[in-house]
């Protein structure tokens, strides 16, 4: 027997604010069975072919140190440096770059609350 990810949970503060960033980032989609509504609990987001779930939870404190899981992006329909500029363009920041002379590498960035993530080459760009 095994367990399976049933969601990605991120703690923030403004749980509509980090969901729809995440949202916008990944073209998520509400549930369409329990969509969110303003003034909602908790912000619940899933991938449109509903395979990955993601959850965006308030809580009071703030973020202190560098996430130990992080997502790591993986462009699907751009190359790594435009999704960094689109991604920068939605609020996000450069934590740390790590891109190469040669191509190689990836981009260490916080969404609009500080949560970690990376974007890495898209599979064009790995060919």
């Amino acid at each position: 027997m095994t367990s399976a990810i049933h969601s990605i949970t991120f703690d923030c503060h403004d749980q509509e604010k980090v969901g729809q960033f995440w949202a916008e980032a990944m073209g998520l989609v509400d549930d369409p069975s329990d969509p969110n509504s303003p003034g909602d609990p908790m912000w619940h987001l899933m991938t449109p072919d509903g395979s990955t779930h993601l959850l965006f939870i308030p809580v009071p404190e703030s973020k202190t140190v560098k996430n130990r899981v992080h997502l790591d992006l993986w462009p699907t329909d751009r190359t790594r440096d435009e999704e960094v500029e689109r991604l920068l363009g939605l609020g996000a920041t450069i934590v740390a770059d790590h891109r190469d002379p040669d191509g190689t590498g990836f981009v260490h960035m916080n969404d609009i609350e500080g949560n970690d993530f990376c974007v890495v080459r898209s599979k064009a760009e790995r060919g």
